[in-house]
């Protein structure tokens, strides 16, 4: 079982969902990037529409690496991007425009996460015996998994997710995390040997 299978979840019924789909617009272009960017900066609306479209699928991967459900992810989400196009004139289009956007995501996404574990103090015992919950999540292994990864601080799971699972590197990750790159690896390192100790051999590739 791979770490990106057990947290591969459904979209959760009644939600509106953000959409997975790939754009039809050349988003391997630096270039045609920057055009959007510059573009939204001076006010066009379908410009900063288009790099939602180009960014939300990763926007909500980070968001789901930090937080416990598909709608705090997608809440998360709705956040940062509506954070950025607030801060986009503060933006330097000589940046990778990708990069700034995940920094605000993992900061909403953090954010979110600690509102929610003042507000919901006195519900934390429930919600760490179940947590990831999803009506369809049949699978015991996959469920023990999760379970785990509930089981580490929110700044570990977000790293071994974003590192095992979506490919960020450490140095990617200390950035959107605010954290030194000798941190991510420390992180990661103690996320793994948790891992194993909880799981014995079901993660015996981590």
């Amino acid at each position: 079982m791979t770490l990106a299978y057990a947290l591969a979840a459904p979209v959760a019924p009644g939600r509106p969902a953000v959409s997975h789909a790939p754009t039809d617009l050349p988003t391997g272009a630096a270039g045609s990037e920057r055009v959007l960017v510059v573009a939204a900066q001076r006010g066009d609306a379908a410009a900063f529409a288009a790099l939602v479209r180009i960014h939300e699928r990763r926007a909500y991967a980070v968001a789901r690496a930090i937080v416990t459900s598909h709608e705090d992810a997608e809440d998360a989400v709705q956040d940062a991007f509506l954070h950025a196009y607030r801060a986009l004139d503060r933006f330097r289009t000589d940046q990778p425009f990708g990069a700034w956007l995940h920094r605000i995501v993992a900061n909403a996404a953090l954010d979110l996460t600690r509102r929610r574990k003042v507000r919901d103090a006195d519900e934390l015992p429930e919600a760490v015996a179940s947590p990831f919950r999803d009506p369809a999540e049949a699978d015991d292994l996959r469920a023990r998994l999760r379970g785990a990864l509930a089981q580490l601080g929110d700044r570990q799971r977000a790293v071994i997710v974003l590192h095992d699972v979506e490919g960020f590197k450490h140095a990617e990750i200390g950035r959107m995390l605010g954290i030194p790159e000798g941190t991510a690896r420390s992180d990661l390192h103690h996320a793994r040997a948790f891992l194993r100790r909880v799981l014995g051999n079901v993660r015996s590739d981590l």
